[in-house]
């Protein structure tokens, strides 16, 4: 067993460590489906590592995304996984330590990392390698055709129109909390063709954002003005989204457990708490 970095690795060669390692998970994804999500969340395989038995079949890897978490250079799991016939034996935390200089020597700063709440197991790995959590997100998946979409504004005239998701950039204000890694506008950024922004106005005034992939349902970012929150505004966008999605599915993972407005609204919509994760970060 050898651990090296992926630079120069074929990529077909990660896709296959990564389907094995997750073959037995609870949601599984394709292979373009698998390229498409390292890219948004700023996979660098200068910086990732993997344990591999021979020159390459791989039986754990953590793959690491880099680029900035407020404002601070950062890294960030992108995904880490062990083989099943590998696994409690370490290769994780090993993987982990071996990573340390080279991140460090890229002047990197701290390491995030979202893991599932009831995942116990990686939890107590993390918190025994330095990591401390930040925040508590929920996450919410339901099926399209379980959704209720609710009705338009009973107020003032609002029309919804396509805009560049980085028109969304500057209205962060419009949240009640700052998205996570793989929810902002610098991970949406890197994948641009994959998402629709959809804003609200009046009278020419934007009141309300929702971004959306179509393929996958994901809404990583949504949003009205505060000021102009319960005048039916987000359950247009929302409606209008939904027109959208061509999966069978609505995903919204990351959102801040504190932030009730959201909850609510989902709940209002029949999408409930789907479980828990923690934001965890390491300085480095």
């Amino acid at each position: 067993m050898e651990i090296r970095p992926l630079s120069g690795t074929d990529p077909e060669i990660i896709w296959n460590g990564f389907s094995k390692a997750f073959a037995d998970y609870e949601v599984q994804i394709n292979r373009t489906q698998f390229m498409a999500l390292i890219k948004r969340r700023g996979f660098d395989p200068d910086v990732s590592f993997a344990a591999f038995e021979g020159k390459d079949n791989i039986i754990a890897f953590t793959l690491n995304g880099t680029g900035t978490f407020n404002d601070i250079p950062t890294a960030y799991d992108t995904g880490t996984g062990t083989v099943k016939e590998h696994r409690g034996k370490g290769l994780a935390t090993k993987i982990f330590e071996y990573s340390l200089p080279f991140l460090k020597e890229r002047n990197l700063q701290q390491y995030l990392l979202e893991v599932l709440q009831h995942n116990t197991a990686a939890v107590s790995v993390y918190r025994k390698l330095g990591f401390e959590v930040t925040r508590e997100f929920h996450y919410f998946v339901q099926k399209s055709t379980d959704v209720r979409p609710g009705t338009g504004p009973a107020g003032p005239v609002t029309v919804v129109r396509q805009i560049n998701p980085g028109e969304a950039a500057g209205i962060e204000r419009f949240a009640d909390f700052a998205p996570s890694w793989q929810n902002s506008h610098e991970s949406v950024s890197r994948v641009p063709e994959h998402f629709i922004a959809l804003g609200a106005f009046e009278k020419e005034k934007l009141t309300g954002y929702i971004i959306i992939e179509p393929a996958s349902g994901d809404i990583p970012q949504f949003a009205v003005e505060k000021n102009s929150r319960r005048k039916g505004i987000g359950s247009l966008l929302f409606s209008e989204a939904l027109l959208l999605n061509q999966s069978g599915i609505i995903k919204i993972v990351n959102a801040d457990i504190h932030c009730d407005t959201l909850t609510r609204f989902l709940q209002s919509k029949n999408i409930v708490v789907t479980g828990k994760q923690y934001e965890m970060i390491r300085k480095l």
